[in-house]
């Protein structure tokens, strides 16, 4: 969920922008067995500021295994990496 919505992001950041997951709230709707294929389709629902809101669900080829919402922030990266650099002294 998160890395799908890294990609469909990835085309509208700036140089040295960068996007963090900072929510998710999905529920599980269905079992997949192992080795099958799933794939996330998210669509952006709300802007606030820096904040991006998606609507999330998974599929895996059969049936819907989870929806919900997931939140992410945009980020400058060098802000972002200084805090935590200060953080760590």
């Amino acid at each position: 969920i998160e890395w799908a919505c890294v990609q469909a992001l990835e085309p509208y950041m700036k140089e040295g922008q960068r996007s963090v997951g900072t929510d998710i709230d999905v529920s599980h709707c269905a079992a997949t067995p192992l080795g099958h294929t799933l794939r996330a389709q998210v669509e952006l629902v709300a802007i606030d500021g820096r904040k991006l809101l998606f609507e999330v669900e998974c599929f895996d080829g059969k049936e819907v295994i989870g929806e919900g919402m997931h939140e992410r922030c945009i980020i400058d990266v060098e802000k972002f990496m200084s805090k935590v650099q200060k953080k760590r002294a």
